[in-house]
């Protein structure tokens, strides 16, 4: 029941409810076409993100489990929140909703999942709406958890983004908490592989090091990951995320995201990709870098 929380009594006192914590990174900014995105650390090693129309100075935040963290985040860019997006029902990820509503006012709560607190709208796949001028499209891609919602985020021009709570994660994947192989290979390969290369990923947790550590050991000739374990350490050493990465350098670099290459099906003893995709994340599960 418990697997999902994550162990944040070292970094986390509660004091009334008010979740205090240690930064695990800076916060950082990415700017793409007519939106801004807002990286906010929370917990050990989660993410929180706001998403900002530059136009209209309108934001959304996602995953808000430390409210009083984004909420100065949204004071300190001087723009307006307007709505909630959740990728999933876990506590470190849902667990801030009602209490960031509580001093903000209603505001629509998105999310795939009725477990989810504070909801508001429930979405489906392929379910649209509007931040601003920015177009928000609904990505159902359950197996982490059975409502697991991505948001993929577009302005005008190029330059996407997509937010991949614990569904993709830069070099790896979520635990199969209430799914299946087949429904990985579908939230992975069928849908967010079929992204543009170019669209930015944006996820819940900093993995990425540890991640790489059991990619190179699934294909220790491939330089796109021997490179990847260079920049990723020099940007943690300088206390900094590894994120965003892009669809086009996860299909290089992440082998949940590369079920149907010969080297990793070679590695896993499997011919069929959604049985490598089993076999990954099983060994995944119990991997132990020497």
């Amino acid at each position: 029941m418990q697997l999902f929380r994550k162990s944040v009594s070292a970094f986390r006192v509660l004091f009334g409810g008010n979740i205090l914590s240690r930064s695990h990174c800076r916060s950082t900014t990415t700017w793409l076409d007519k939106m801004r995105i807002r990286l906010e650390p929370a917990l050990e090693d989660n993410y929180m993100y706001l998403l900002i129309d530059d136009e209209t100075k309108q934001c959304a935040v996602v995953d808000p489990v430390e409210p009083e963290k984004i909420l100065k985040a949204v004071k300190e860019e001087n723009v307006k929140l307007t709505c909630v997006l959740t990728t999933h029902h876990h506590w470190d990820h849902a667990g801030g909703n009602e209490k960031l509503i509580a001093q903000t006012g209603k505001i629509p709560v998105y999310g795939g999942d009725d477990r989810i607190g504070a909801l508001t709208d429930k979405v489906s796949h392929n379910t649209e709406f509007k931040l601003g001028n920015l177009n928000i499209k609904c990505l159902f891609t359950p197996c982490h958890t059975a409502g697991h919602i991505c948001y993929y985020v577009t302005g005008n021009k190029a330059d996407p983004a997509v937010f991949t709570g614990d569904t993709l994660f830069s070099g790896g994947c979520g635990r199969f908490f209430e799914g299946t192989p087949p429904q990985m290979y579908s939230a992975l390969i069928e849908i967010l592989s079929s992204l543009p290369g170019e669209t930015r990923v944006f996820c819940g947790h900093e993995y990425t090091t540890a991640n790489l550590k059991f990619a190179i050991h699934t294909e220790p000739a491939n330089v796109d990951i021997q490179n990847k374990i260079k920049s990723a350490q020099n940007l943690r050493d300088n206390n900094l995320p590894t994120i965003p990465s892009t669809i086009d350098e996860e299909k290089k670099i992440n082998p949940f995201m590369r079920v149907q290459c010969e080297s990793v099906k070679k590695h896993c003893g499997c011919t069929d990709p959604i049985e490598v995709m089993g076999y990954l994340r099983k060994e995944k599960d119990t991997f132990k870098p020497t």
